[in-house]
């Protein structure tokens, strides 16, 4: 069956039934299973004795799915993510590919707060997290120059440290670069980390040396 943003209302992390799952969404007890099996099928989430479980991150995943098979439209969706969920499929992401990863890493006086940090062959990937589905050319200029401030106190309260920070966004777009920042969407945030050390010549690194 097609799915629609309805679908998503009844993603929570944790375990449910298909019981829990029609109640919260309003599809029937039938079209509920039919909807979590296929999800489990495409690997998210998994299910155990007819009870299903859900990863932080799942919901950002079956949103995506549904993106991209254009069975909903981004302002559909967009009102049912939330930093959460960019969060855990990001954080999941990196350590799927063997990333040591840390969440919301707070430095004090004056209080800064970095969304991800990981790393991992000794450069450490400094990512903000944006919920936008588009803004202007100047505001990202400004989200850019903040997550390069981040990465250079980062780098300042961290001894040896080689960095390069990254915004990850909800919008579908190509990754582009500003000020030798990548942008990136969280669709294509996998293929990116894949391709992340190669294309490091051609972005933004700060160490405790040059803090170029």
């Amino acid at each position: 069956m097609n799915m629609t943003s309805r679908t998503l209302q009844g993603i929570i992390s944790g375990e449910m039934s298909i019981k829990d799952y029609s109640a919260v969404t309003g599809y029937s007890i039938q079209e509920s299973q039919m909807i979590l099996d296929d999800l489990v099928n495409q690997d998210i989430g998994h299910a155990a004795n007819e009870t299903y479980y859900f990863e932080p991150g799942d919901r950002l995943k079956v949103a995506i799915m549904l993106l991209e098979k254009r069975q909903v439209s981004l302002d559909e969706v967009a009102p049912q993510i939330d930093w959460r969920d960019f969060e855990g499929l990001t954080t999941e992401i990196l350590a799927a590919k063997n990333f040591a990863v840390m969440q919301n890493v707070r430095f004090k006086s004056p209080v800064i707060e970095i969304d991800i940090v990981a790393i991992r062959m000794g450069i450490a990937m400094l990512i903000d997290c944006k919920h936008w589905k588009y803004t202007a050319p100047s505001a990202i200029s400004k989200i850019v120059e903040k997550q390069i401030k981040r990465t250079r106190r980062y780098v300042a309260e961290t001894q040896g440290a080689i960095a390069a920070p990254v915004i990850v966004t909800l919008h579908d777009h190509d990754t582009e670069y500003v000020n030798n920042v990548p942008i990136v969407p969280i669709a294509k945030f996998s293929s990116f980390v894949d391709e992340f050390y190669g294309n490091l010549d051609k972005m933004k690194t700060i160490d405790d040396t040059t803090q170029n």
